[in-house]
């Protein structure tokens, strides 16, 4: 595919910003808006194509704003539309476009939407949510459980009926059966394209429709042993909860909405299997243009495995389709941690700069950013505190560190920030790595400079090569007559692999930044953990 006919969001590296995490420039330990407007400079020289922001509405933070009392504004935390329209004009000045989260399986229930359906059994937005009478035994409606533990459904008092939450009970699911709950909805969209904004990233997109009767799920007869008794989800299939088949008409609505306006891309959440994961594509390409896809994420970190998952998905991709990998988020552990330090994640980082598709950056990957560690007494995290320390996602939403001063120059000194700074931020921050020529950050820089300079690994086939190194991962990224083969160690001992029918090419890049050199193919030898780019 000829670099000129890709679109933007098929070009570049999305960059993943927790707003909160990011930089505090208000002095109350939470990060905000002109936070990413000052380190605009930053991303631009990393060589990003797009921010994605995750929520920075007005929010009770039951959930840290993906509960929403308000779809068109912004959180004082974090300042406001003024300052919202600055950042969106001072990113287009450097050419970086702006994602902004979209929450529309559930608001608030401070939303006023929500205020009024709670009024009465009466009010004309009594069908916005989701309510039922109890059961015969006046318990919930279905066996239903909440992904943070306990069931889905709480009961109210004041109207005597149930509303259904899939998350927090402070998070009301809206009842998109209602064409008036879409209409609003699709509205809310608008209003932040006519700000500027260039693409939406969609909050757990599959579970906005549910089952019509609201059927008990069936148990599920592989859930662990060892799973918390409010952990009622984890112990069911999600048959009728979420990716329901009428979901596909919905996204095609929303699709034609984000078709007023140009080259609006439209990013989904999801976590299905293969076979149903493809369908939010739409059979005619006119729903999500990047559903993602979180199968590296949950992999073990082998040689085998990341092929085999890549190379399933590109199998199943229909023609017109367009690939989003990732490797980690605010809901994931860190890479580094996940797959085994820093060594590994240096590999994965080049694994996901060189793979056909539109990765996304997850703000610290660049720096190497491992787990953070977070006392039991400071988590924050309704996952974590309704369904234990293990469970909490605080350990990959750190402040991001920035200088050697205190609190790694996220705020200042005298305010904590809303989570723990992690110890080794004296070494593992921008200034320090910068100055640093073979530090993580400088290969992430030079990783996303030979991307966009490389036509073979923006719109490039990719093709696998077979070695008889079981720990070695070797695939071509070809456009034209430019062609880079790619060669990933997974393995902490080194590996000597041959390219068959080539004798030799040139080393561009390694992982460790210290080799550009011509090498031979018939015996390419790789240091333990070390991925090589090479122009062949």
């Amino acid at each position: 595919m000829n670099k000129n006919n890709l679109l933007w969001w098929q070009k570049g590296v999305i960059y993943q910003i927790y707003p909160r995490s990011f930089k505090d420039t208000m002095g109350n330990g939470v990060g905000d808006l002109q936070g990413v407007v000052e380190e605009l400079e930053y991303l631009d020289d990393l060589g990003i194509e797009a921010i994605w922001l995750s929520p920075f509405y007005p929010s009770p933070m039951a959930d840290f704003g993906y509960d929403v009392a308000d779809y068109c504004d912004v959180d004082p935390l974090f300042g406001d539309l003024e300052t919202f329209d600055r950042m969106v004009a001072a990113a287009h000045e450097h050419d970086i476009k702006i994602i902004i989260d979209w929450v529309p399986n559930h608001s608030s229930d401070q939303h006023p939407w929500f205020l009024e359906s709670r009024s009465s059994c009466e009010n004309p937005k009594r069908d916005w949510y989701i309510w039922r009478d109890p059961a015969p035994d006046g318990g919930p409606p279905n066996n239903w459980g909440s992904f943070f533990g306990g069931p889905a459904w709480t009961y109210d008092e004041k109207t005597k009926q149930y509303y259904l939450h899939q998350f927090c009970p402070e998070q009301p699911d809206l009842n998109w059966r209602n064409p008036e709950v879409r209409e609003a909805m699709y509205d809310t969209l608008r209003f932040w394209m006519e700000r500027g904004v260039d693409g939406f990233r969609m909050d757990v997109i599959g579970l906005i429709i549910k089952d019509e009767e609201l059927r008990d799920n069936p148990p599920n007869p592989d859930a662990p042993a060892n799973l918390k008794k409010n952990d009622i989800i984890g112990r069911q299939l999600m048959k009728y909860n979420l990716d329901q088949d009428e979901v596909h008409d919905v996204l095609k609505e929303i699709r034609q909405v984000l078709n007023e306006y140009d080259e609006i891309v439209a990013i989904g959440e999801l976590w299905f299997d293969l076979s149903r994961w493809v369908k939010y594509y739409g059979e005619a390409g006119d729903e999500l243009h990047l559903p993602i896809d979180f199968r590296l994420a949950n992999q073990e970190w082998s040689a085998g495995a990341m092929r085999e998952t890549v190379e399933a998905v590109y199998d199943v991709l229909p023609d017109f389709a367009w690939h989003h990998f990732v490797l980690t988020s605010h809901d994931f552990p860190r890479t580094a941690s996940r797959f085994g330090g820093q060594g590994p994640a240096r590999v994965a980082g080049m694994m996901l700069m060189t793979l056909k598709g539109t990765p996304t950056l997850y703000y610290g990957d660049e720096l190497g950013f491992e787990n953070g560690d977070i006392p039991p007494e400071k988590i924050q995290d309704p996952q974590g505190i309704n369904l234990g320390p293990e469970r909490t996602r605080d350990v990959a939403r750190t402040p991001m560190q920035w200088t050697t001063e205190t609190y790694a120059g996220f705020c200042s000194a005298e305010i904590e920030p809303w989570l723990p700074v992690s110890d080794d931020y004296v070494s593992r921050n921008v200034r320090a790595q910068s100055e640093a020529p073979y530090s993580i950050l400088n290969l992430y820089r030079a990783l996303l400079r030979y991307r966009n300079q490389t036509p073979a690994l923006q719109g490039g086939d990719y093709r696998s090569v077979d070695v008889d190194a079981d720990d070695c991962w070797l695939y071509l990224r070809e456009a034209d007559d430019e062609r880079c083969l790619i060669a990933l160690n997974f393995s902490d001992a080194p590996r000597t692999v041959t390219m068959p029918g080539e004798e030799s090419g040139r080393v561009v890049l390694s992982t460790h930044l210290d080799r550009e050199e011509e090498d031979s193919l018939s015996a390419l030898t790789l240091r333990p953990h070390e991925g090589v780019i090479i122009e062949l």
